[in-house]
């Protein structure tokens, strides 16, 4: 069960973004598909999206819930009709990473040295808060706008993006726009890499240390394969460039072979991370090359469980990006090496960019915070550019 620690699901009237964040971080939304590195929290976002219900409720809005996965929902907000005036949307995600390496309390929103802390305050509770403040902010205008604004959280961002997915299949054709909530220090990042996330796997046969030769060592077939796969991939991979983002780039990441010293082993496995350009893309993707790659060079490798997900990109001149210089003009065009929600939605034609306060620098540490001064300009950016909606 959740730990419901004070006040953190109080509806109370708060008094700007700051005390705003500080109940969202209190909630913990840790995405459960990876490890969460507590004991007290493994409801997903369960959570957080129930204490944004009553938050959006109590301000007008008609919201709903809609279940991806079991208990983990998506949350979308309108405050206008759906009268066929254009549509857009504002989408942080919901849930977190893991807290199992943080160094401070992650769900207590302490705030000292001009910061506030704890898991989420940047990536990506900090541009939520901005957004929802924003929303607030311009409420008494905001069914009278020629250009509705409705608030979508999405739920698994930090996994497989399913919230976004579902959302982009049976709603994205109703907008117009998109910026999702990330600590982009408020540039407007309009275009990312995309990823390609796959397991490698080796096998061999099974048998006692102490005749070696009686067996097949999967372990040393996987380690004598990726350094050959990851020279030649890494090379080819530079040839698909991109004048913002630069190239497509491989990484391992995660290592597994073997249970004992004194056995051979007959399975060893590797997780890797591709990091796709739109060339990288428009050539056939990463999973087409990388199976090429494998088969060119005859290694002993197969490609378990592989998932690829699509570059992001729109034109640095896109309307809606200069609707956003225009509101500030400090925001520039920027590029991101990193994935988001933001690519599924692109995907599918609806224009989006990523944007909020705090720095990409500070997401997923083991002290993760946001500038209290970082914060309240983020707040001030949504405020204003709402309000030049109308």
């Amino acid at each position: 069960m959740l730990d419901v620690r004070g006040p953190m699901f109080s509806n109370a009237r708060v008094t700007g973004p700051v005390e705003l964040l500080q109940q969202l971080v209190r909630i913990p939304s840790v995405n459960p598909d990876n490890p969460a590195g507590t004991d007290h929290v493994n409801v997903g976002e369960a959570g957080l999206a129930d204490f944004l219900k009553g938050w959006l409720a109590a301000l007008g809005a008609e919201v709903v819930l809609e279940e991806i996965k079991p208990g983990r929902p998506n949350l979308i907000a309108r405050f206008a009709p759906r009268d066929g005036r254009p549509r857009i949307l504002l989408g942080p995600h919901l849930d977190t990473v893991g807290v199992g390496s943080m160094i401070i309390d992650p769900f207590g929103g302490e705030i000292r040295d001009g910061r506030m802390w704890g898991r989420g305050t940047s990536d990506t509770k900090g541009p939520m808060a901005a957004m929802l403040w924003g929303l607030k902010e311009n409420l008494a205008q905001l069914s009278r706008l020629p250009v509705a604004v409705d608030f979508v959280a999405f739920m698994g961002e930090e996994s497989g993006q399913w919230g976004s997915k579902d959302f982009a299949k049976h709603h994205a054709h109703d907008y117009a726009f998109a910026i999702v909530g990330e600590p982009t220090s408020l540039d407007i990042v309009h275009t990312t890499k995309g990823s390609l996330w796959a397991t490698l796997k080796a096998t061999g046969k099974a048998a006692h240390s102490s005749q070696p030769e009686r067996g097949d060592n999967a372990a040393m077939k996987l380690a004598r394969a990726l350094d050959v796969l990851e020279r030649e991939l890494s090379a080819e991979l530079g040839t698909y460039l991109h004048p913002v983002l630069g190239r497509s780039t491989i990484n391992v990441g995660v290592l597994r072979a073997g249970s004992r010293p004194n056995i051979v082993p007959d399975l060893a496995e590797a997780e890797i991370d591709i990091r796709i350009t739109p060339a990288l893309r428009d050539a056939g993707g990463a999973l087409v090359l990388l199976e090429k790659t494998i088969a060119r060079l005859a290694l002993p490798l197969e490609i378990v469980k592989p998932k690829e997900n699509p570059p992001m990109e729109i034109p640095a001149e896109h309307p809606w990006i200069h609707r956003i210089e225009k509101a500030r003009p400090a925001s520039k065009p920027v590029g991101a090496p990193w994935f988001s929600d933001a690519a599924h939605l692109s995907a599918v034609g609806l224009a989006s960019v990523c944007m909020g306060p705090g720095s990409i620098d500070q997401a997923h540490t083991c002290d993760e915070f946001i500038e209290i001064a970082a914060l309240e300009e983020g707040a001030a950016f949504f405020t204003d550019f709402i309000r030049s909606l109308g």
